[in-house]
């Protein structure tokens, strides 16, 4: 998996780039795309993962399949780490 932090507004992410990729590498890592989006070549992306120490990242980010640049991102909100662990459990 490799990511493209070049350009990237790292003052925009309210977690580090290591917790980011950590959190994409997450064998549970949830990965949704927006039902809103028209044109598919230019699809944002949502992510919920957790990084190895157990930090919950939320994430915006676009893909070419084999490229991840990262938008924006932050810690999961309580919702969001409910939604995560709910779905974590229908896995296993």
């Amino acid at each position: 998996m490799e990511f493209d932090w070049i350009d990237a507004d790292l003052k925009r992410l309210k977690v580090t780039p290591r917790d980011i990729e950590e959190s994409f590498e997450d064998p549970f890592a949830l990965k949704l795309l927006p039902d809103d989006r028209a044109d598919d070549s230019a699809a944002r992306y949502y992510g919920l993962g957790k990084s190895l120490n157990g930090l919950g990242v939320f994430s915006v980010f676009w893909t070419d399949g084999k490229r991840f640049r990262v938008i924006c991102a932050r810690t999961m909100t309580d919702i969001e780490n409910d939604f995560y662990e709910r779905k974590k459990a229908e896995e296993v």
